[in-house]
């Protein structure tokens, strides 16, 4: 057994209800829920022929391609740090 709390939260994401169970505070999960939600509302409303499988994806990728490009600055970013401080 795990010495970390582990938090549950039932959340809605694209009108299904979901139970999450993680760490991180239940404001965290209801926040991370409601940026999916709305991320899947966004491209659904620009493609409205998508079926839920397909949107879910087009979300996930979509969503990958923020966190690379995020995490390649950041490499830019503490790389630019290092170079200064040197």
């Amino acid at each position: 057994m795990s010495d970390t709390q582990k938090n549950r939260s039932t959340v809605d994401i694209y009108g299904q209800q979901y139970t999450i169970v993680g760490i991180e505070s239940t404001s965290h999960i209801r926040l991370i829920a409601s940026m999916v939600d709305d991320k899947m509302r966004e491209i659904g409303s620009a493609n409205p022929s998508l079926d839920t499988s397909k949107l879910a994806v087009l979300t996930a990728v979509n969503a990958v391609n923020d966190y690379i490009k995020m995490k390649d600055r950041m490499e830019a970013l503490e790389a630019e740090i290092k170079r200064l401080k040197d």
